[in-house]
């Protein structure tokens, strides 16, 4: 017997779930909480910051939902660890995570030292692993299904013009085969893995980029897309509040590109 179409929209609430974000104080991690927060959802913040940004102090009651900021080094299994746990005690449960804590560094290839290449892997990667595996161990624990969202990057794609980030492209080359492996390992379980890979968006990182850059360099990231123009947080909140919700209940292993088509090609001056 078919399967009777249901309402679309009640698909997409996020009321009285509970998630934990990574490289939630600022940038991509923040547009995300905020998203979440708008749709209901109570949020732990996990962040090497030593505060979030100053939108936070509203958000909790213009939204009417639970925030918490704990100060947390992704890349050391301690800090992760306690943090985790704090965030599980405030939250009481958990439903889904979304993991955007990652460093980046825009250097010659040759220049690169083995410190800078080895905090990318230990934030981006490990960081991104070990997050996943706390948050399913705990839905294990708990007995229900949930959802957790990768940050991957259209560098795990193609490699993008005048950009030196070799290091940065192999960290978010394992996010992006560690989403479709865990994808496949704990579907069974009810737990659904997927996730982003953004193009150049308007961020913190990406002016550090720009400032290191001569003009004509920089003037790709609005250039280059086909859609000809940079991409900002709103271009990224929609697909991550899918593939956390119930409208991505079919959702498994999959990277959704959010690039203004840069992935795919760019267009030449």
């Amino acid at each position: 017997m078919a399967i009777p179409l249901c309402n679309v929209r009640p698909l997409f609430d996020l009321k009285g779930r509970n998630y934990i974000v990574t490289g939630g104080g600022q940038g991509i991690g923040f547009a995300v909480v905020r998203a979440v927060a708008e749709y209901g959802g109570n949020v732990a913040i996990l962040d090497i910051r030593d505060k979030p940004v100053d939108e936070y102090d509203t958000l909790a009651s213009k939204f009417g939902v639970k925030l918490t900021y704990v100060k947390t080094d992704v890349s050391k299994e301690e800090s992760l660890k306690s943090s985790f746990n704090r965030a599980v005690e405030f939250l009481g449960s958990i439903d889904g995570a979304f993991t955007s804590a990652g460093v980046a560094i825009d250097k010659p290839f040759i220049e690169q030292t083995w410190d800078e290449a080895q905090r990318i892997q230990d934030t981006n990667v490990l960081g991104t692993f070990f997050t996943t595996q706390l948050v399913a161990k705990q839905l294990l624990k708990q007995g229900t299904r949930g959802s957790i969202v990768h940050v991957a990057s259209i560098t795990s794609h193609t490699v993008l013009p005048k950009h030196r980030m070799s290091a940065y492209n192999a960290s978010k080359g394992a996010v992006r085969i560690l989403t479709e492996a865990l994808g496949v390992e704990l579907a069974p379980h009810g737990i659904r893995v997927n996730s982003i890979s953004p193009g150049f968006i308007d961020s913190e990182q990406t002016r550090v980029v720009r400032d290191l850059k001569t003009p004509e360099d920089s003037a790709i990231m609005d250039t280059a897309p086909p859609l000809s123009r940079i991409g900002n947080f709103n271009d990224l909140t929609g697909a991550v509040i899918y593939l956390l919700s119930d409208a991505s209940a079919y959702t498994v292993g999959a990277d959704i590109t959010i690039t203004g088509g840069l992935h795919i090609g760019r267009i030449e001056a």
